[in-house]
């Protein structure tokens, strides 16, 4: 059904004429806002209130959420610039931001009486989780018991997007995976995130019991035997990211994060290099020395590096998305897993700027609530992250081009 048949109720976007640079500008501008409030985030261990309500005052929620739905609808490297920006304020707050607004996408997804319901007044923060649960396929739906972990920005959120194992009679075989969006009054949530990192992003365990989820929230959702699917919500919208592949999507998210965690570690060296001095009040100030020009510019390379990298993603992702809109043939498995190894290897390079200015910043620098001190494991924490395990990813991508079935998901 296209858009001029199907029911033409609709959400005006607060402002009509918003363009994305202006939404990339007040990502820019909230930078110096976000590294006040670090202390306070990681504290809370969730998104201070009033950040929380400056994102929501700024649009950014709505980066790619369907215009008819009350969304900007711009592009993925609008969105990839705005999580940069935020990320490189604040990690956790950044993260909050990233694995949230891109989920719009995957409701804008479904059916489209789904989407009238769930876009409701065009308020939707949506995080996410794709290890699956079970559900009970019943009349009309779905019964869901069961939990996630690594929920994060729960504690925000008005919906939670879970990944479940459908069954057909309670301890059956798994017949199909799907996601199941849920609105966040009916979640549990369990504070269970206590971790060297990333402490404020609220990635705690949500829980429901029994919760019946209508057949039309949800949507097939990719699997090691069906690793693309269609979604039926396709043609719903003029633009071509809701024909997009999923999995280099989703990981543009975090992969954005450390983008933007290099980009503040190089903020904090440059402050460092220009206050302080190399061994002592009568040493040479570091920024003097040769040494230190040199270090700065060695990490400086790998960051700028992965950023141009991220925004090249984010274009080609699109241009897939819309040969795919075009031609009617899904985005193939090869080129969204290749996308991924291209996502991993920028956070790599994010890495390696990060623990360059980490190594060469002095001990002072690694003392408990330091700036430089929280970039280092708030990235190294991303990296554990079960999508980033490169290794794994080469395999499968080495395979598919040899002609050979991958062997995992991702």
């Amino acid at each position: 059904m296209t858009l001029q048949d199907a029911d033409r109720r609709s959400i005006d976007p607060p402002e009509p004429d918003l363009t994305p640079g202006e939404l990339i500008d007040r990502a820019v501008a909230m930078r110096g806002k976000l590294r006040e409030r670090q202390d306070e985030c990681e504290r809370l261990g969730r998104l201070p209130d009033a950040t929380l309500q400056d994102y929501l005052d700024a649009g950014f929620y709505r980066v790619m959420q369907p215009r008819r739905f009350g969304g900007y609808e711009f592009d993925l490297d609008t969105f990839l610039h705005v999580a940069i920006e935020l990320s490189r304020g604040c990690p956790s707050s950044g993260w909050v931001y990233a694995l949230t607004a891109t989920h719009t996408v995957l409701i804008g997804s479904l059916e489209e009486q789904s989407q009238i319901e769930l876009f409701g007044d065009g308020d939707v923060r949506c995080p996410g989780s794709a290890i699956p649960t079970s559900a009970l396929k019943v009349d009309g739906g779905y019964r869901v018991t069961g939990w996630w972990d690594y929920a994060s920005g729960c504690d925000v959120a008005t919906h939670f997007n879970g990944h479940v194992a459908v069954v057909t009679e309670p301890g059956g075989e798994v017949v199909e995976t799907r996601a199941a969006v849920m609105p966040q009054d009916q979640l549990q949530i369990i504070d269970n995130w206590d971790t060297l990192g990333m402490r404020g992003t609220g990635s705690r365990r949500v829980v429901v019991e029994d919760l019946f989820v209508p057949e039309r929230h949800t949507a097939p959702r990719p699997n090691a035997f069906h690793p693309v699917v269609p979604f039926p919500g396709r043609g719903l919208h003029s633009s071509p990211s809701f024909y997009g592949s999923l999995a280099s999507l989703l990981i543009s998210e975090p992969t954005a994060v450390c983008v933007g965690i290099a980009q503040a570690a190089i903020d904090e060296y440059v402050e460092n290099l220009t206050t302080r001095h190399q061994w002592g009040p009568m040493s040479p100030m570091r920024s003097e020395l040769p040494v230190f020009q040199r270090l700065l510019g060695e990490a400086t390379a790998y960051a700028d590096t992965a950023e141009a990298a991220l925004h090249q993603v984010g274009q080609m992702w699109t241009e897939l998305a819309r040969r795919s809109m075009e031609t009617g043939e899904l985005v193939s498995d090869e080129d969204d897993r290749r996308l991924v190894v291209i996502e991993q290897q920028i956070v790599e390079l994010a890495s390696k700027a990060v623990e360059t200015i980490f190594r060469t910043s002095g001990s002072s620098a690694s003392r408990k609530g330091q700036r430089i001190e929280r970039y280092f494991r708030d990235l190294n924490m991303i990296r554990t992250h079960v999508t980033l395990q490169f290794e794994r990813t080469w395999e499968n991508v080495g395979r598919m081009r040899l002609g050979l079935r991958p062997e995992m998901p991702i």
